[in-house]
This record gives C-alpha cells, sequence and structure tokens, in this order.
C-alpha cells in the first residue's frame, strides 16, 4: 500500500463543506472592506463587506479584529480565485427571521432602532432582520415628516410576516392606540368638571385648540382661550405648548376645556369696579353704525352709544372715533346680569365747550 504524500494526509485532515453549510471560523486578517477567516478549510473564507452589513460605510477594522471568532454560512465553496465566499448578513437575517417568526406568533412587543426612513415609512432591524413599517401604522395620528424617529428606539408588533415575498410588516400604530384608551379609561374615572388640568397643545385651528391630557384629547374653543377676545388662535398658541386648563364640560369621551378661571373672571367685581358714576378710561374695540364698543378690560366690553359720544351731532362713530383710541368716559348704567355697560363722553363735556363746538359748525 503506497504512503499518502504529506499534502494529501494534510487535505484529508480538513473537513469538507458545501454551499449553505454554517460554519465557525477564526479572523486572521481584516481590511477596510473584507474580513478574512480561518474556517479549518484547504482553502481561507472571505466575508466582503457588502457581505457583513447593509451600511455600506462601514469600516470592518472598527467592529472586527485579528482572532475574533465568527459563525458564518457558505455561499460559495470556490468565488473562482480559491476562497470560500462566506455572508455574515444573510445568516444573521435567516436567524433574526425566524426570531419574528416566533414574535409574530406570539403577538409579541419587540423593540428595535429605526435604521432608515423611507418615503412610505420606517425600517428597523431586530437580529439583522428587517422589518418595514408603514408611515400608516408608525403613529396613532398622521405624521407627514418621520425624520424624528432616525436612529430612535421604538416598540412594534409584526402584523405580517411573509418572508418569501418580502413581506415583514411592523405595526406601532395598534399599541399607541392600546396605550391611549387605557389612559383614557384611567383619566375619565377621576376627571370632573371644574378641575384644573395640565396639558399639551396637540393642533391649533382657527375655531380653537386641541389639548392633549394625557391620552384624552379636549378642545379649547376660541370663545374660551380669555375672558377678552381672540381673533387668531394660531397666535396664541403653538403645537407644543404646556397649559393649565379649566374642565368645563365632559360629554361621553368629548372634553370642552377654558382659560376664563372664576377667580380671573372680570365680571367678579363689577359692581365696585364699574360703578354708576366712575369715569373710566378705555380703548375704541370696534364700531357700528349705533355705536362704538369700548372695551375697560380684558372681557369686558361697554357701549358707548353714538348720542353719547359727543353734546354736538355725531352721524356715526368713526367719523370721530378709531380703533384703538384711548377714550375717557363716564358710566351711566350697569347691567351684572346681561353684562351690559352704558358709558357716555357727552356726560363728561362742559356745555359751553358743546355750545362753541355747534356754533363753529
Amino acid at each position: 500500500m503506497s504512503e499518502l504524500s504529506f499534502e494529501q494526509m494534510l487535505e484529508e485532515s480538513l473537513k469538507t463543506i458545501h454551499n449553505g453549510e454554517v460554519v465557525d471560523g477564526t479572523v486572521i486578517d481584516v481590511k477596510p472592506d473584507e474580513i478574512i477567516l480561518n474556517i479549518g478549510y484547504k482553502a481561507d473564507g472571505i466575508v466582503t463587506k457588502s457581505e457583513y452589513s447593509n451600511d455600506q460605510s462601514l469600516d470592518l477594522t472598527t467592529v472586527v479584529a485579528v482572532g475574533d471568532t465568527m459563525t458564518v454560512k457558505v455561499l460559495k465553496v470556490n468565488d473562482g480565485e480559491g476562497q470560500v465566499l462566506l455572508t455574515y448578513k444573510r445568516l444573521a437575517a435567516e436567524k433574526g427571521n425566524e426570531r419574528l417568526k416566533e414574535a409574530f406568533e406570539n403577538k409579541e412587543v419587540l423593540k428595535a432602532t429605526v435604521t432608515q426612513i423611507l418615503g412610505g415609512g420606517l425600517t428597523a432591524e431586530v437580529e439583522g432582520a428587517r422589518v418595514f413599517i408603514p408611515a400608516s401604522l408608525v403613529s396613532d395620528s398622521y405624521e407627514k415628516d418621520l425624520s424624528k424617529y432616525d436612529g430612535q428606539e421604538i416598540e412594534f408588533v409584526i402584523s405580517e410576516f411573509n418572508p418569501r415575498r418580502n413581506r415583514v410588516i411592523g405595526d406601532r400604530r395598534q399599541l399607541l392606540v392600546a396605550e391611549r384608551a387605557e389612559k383614557q379609561k384611567e383619566l375619565f374615572a377621576k376627571l370632573q368638571v371644574g378641575d384644573t388640568i395640565e396639558g399639551v397643545v396637540k393642533n391649533v385651528t382657527d375655531f380653537g385648540a386641541f389639548i392633549d391630557l394625557g391620552g384624552v384629547d379636549g378642545l379649547l374653543h376660541i370663545s374660551e382661550m380669555s375672558w377678552g377676545r381672540v381673533e387668531n388662535p394660531k397666535k396664541v398658541f403653538n403645537v407644543g405648548d404646556t397649559v393649565k386648563v379649566l374642565v368645563k364640560d365632559i360629554n361621553d369621551t368629548k372634553v370642552a376645556l377654558s382659560l376664563k378661571f372664576p377667580e380671573t373672571n372680570p365680571w367678579a367685581n363689577a359692581a365696585d369696579d364699574f360703578a354708576v358714576g366712575t369715569v373710566i378710561t378705555g380703548k375704541v374695540a370696534r364700531m357700528t353704525d349705533f355705536g362704538a364698543f369700548v372695551e375697560l378690560k380684558p372681557g369686558v366690553d361697554a357701549l358707548l352709544h353714538v348720542s353719547q359720544i359727543s353734546r354736538a351731532h355725531v352721524e356715526k362713530p368713526a367719523d370721530v372715533l378709531s380703533i384703538g383710541q384711548e377714550i375717557t368716559a363716564k358710566i351711566v348704567d350697569l347691567n351684572e346680569g346681561e353684562k351690559k355697560i352704558s358709558l357716555s363722553m357727552k356726560a363728561l363735556e362742559a356745555p359751553e365747550a358743546a355750545d362753541e363746538q355747534s356754533e363753529e359748525e
């Protein structure tokens, strides 16, 4: 029997490998774009950058060092240059898919970091496997800009798992909806009309602002934003503002809010503040053909009838007054019940001055 050469004995001592086989190897060299492994085979194995990670800006020397051990999968026993082509990324993805399958079947909540923002949603990686979360399933409300999620760790469930069609869909929305429902239940159990509660401005419209009270959205109508007049809510509130509001009404799941706190009611001391005979200063807020409304303080407007502007004849208030003009007048009537005050500038005029003005005219 012929003796085997050293080369033959060495070759027989080395294991045989096949495409698709999972093997362990030791790093014997690493470059920015490839890793060389000793896998106990007659040829070394190579893991290119594209087979290590989806991040093509990655420098492999920053994540792998000589002497490290790696578990990889054989793509080609011979890549045409005598080396074994290996993949680390695909093996990790396969293991990740098993993890995703398990989570899908058990309806498990997963936590992962967002790796990419796309036009129609975002992607996250779970143990090397990609999960796509459509924009409609990212939040419980519409969000046009998803950039704030880039690099952020989020929770979601797998709502669809079909790796053969490359459809592994994540759903964050249903978690937020469930969480919000629980918060609503807790909040409504203790929320009462008359409560003062802190909230965050969620949206501002022409007719009011929606305030997030912690799972429940309340409406702060424009008419409830101030005892005075508010022309444009968008000039008063910004999304994200923190405000303390009064719970005015609760109707099923609808909450009406107000900033008209009783202790700040400008009519609370009307009998003293606006007693008949008091001479007071105010600003013309608006005008009609029959008179001008004068703001005495926020939430308190008084009527200055056209006949009370001057002892001289005035056709229209706009002929002698302007919006924003500060005037001094006497309070000639107060009706607390109807919250009405009547003013007179004429009452402060000296009769002689009025007569002289009439003669000049």
